[in-house]
């Protein structure tokens, strides 16, 4: 019920064409963010870079929530803020990875999740005006990234591991010290596959409706 709700308020929503909106800056600001991150953690930098990365993910909910509150939700920024989230979140994860405090198999996950919705979301959208509202699980899942990258950023305070196997790429798992951003990094990859099952399931239907309306007006237009 709440997923229909909020599908209705979205459909509702007046979208504009504006390019310059409030919500809009948010997003280009977050997007500058990105490459000052990078820089700030490949000089040396960490607390800046986890500060800059930090306050660009903290802005997650403010774009969306701004667009909507002063009822300026644009065609740009259904595209823009999701897009930005995809950026941030894989060179958050390229970032940590780079100072080897995250094993390659989650960099795999994330890059190849957010390329997949990138590259369908935008050929639905493009080839059948498709476009699966965003929900609150999703956010929730960027967001436990996030701080889950953040914290492995920081790497303070390490916490000791579980100790259940020796396996060197599972950490938290064995034995060895740990940031505790490891287990927001785990939780946000679950909720993350799980949202993206249902953005494939939601999205697989949305399809099948347009391709049966296609159907129906080509039939109608041999019949006259």
């Amino acid at each position: 019920m709440a997923d229909e709700r909020q599908e209705k308020q979205v459909a509702t929503e007046q979208v504009t064409s504006d390019i310059f909106t409030a919500a809009n800056v948010v997003s280009f600001v977050r997007l500058l963010l990105v490459p000052v991150y990078l820089w700030l953690l490949l000089t040396g930098s960490n607390l800046a870079a986890t500060l800059v990365f930090a306050a660009a993910a903290a802005s997650d909910f403010v774009d969306g929530q701004l667009a909507r509150r002063t009822h300026t939700v644009s065609k740009l920024g259904q595209i823009l803020d999701p897009a930005v989230d995809r950026i941030l979140m894989v060179t958050g994860v390229l970032g940590v990875f780079l100072v080897g405090r995250i094993p390659l198999w989650v960099i795999v996950i994330v890059v190849l999740r957010d390329a997949y919705l990138l590259i369908g979301g935008g050929w639905l959208l493009s080839r059948y005006r498709i476009r699966v509202p965003v929900i609150y699980p999703g956010k929730f899942a960027t967001t436990f990234l996030f701080v889950g990258f953040a914290g492995l950023l920081l790497n303070w305070p390490l916490i000791p591991g579980l100790d259940w196997c020796s396996i060197a790429w599972l950490p938290g798992f064995n034995g060895a010290d740990v940031s505790w951003g490891i287990w927001f990094v785990y939780a946000g990859l679950v909720l993350s596959l799980g949202v993206t099952a249902y953005y494939t399931v939601a999205a697989a239907k949305a399809l099948a409706a347009e391709l049966a309306r296609e159907r129906s007006r080509g039939a109608r237009g041999t019949s006259k």
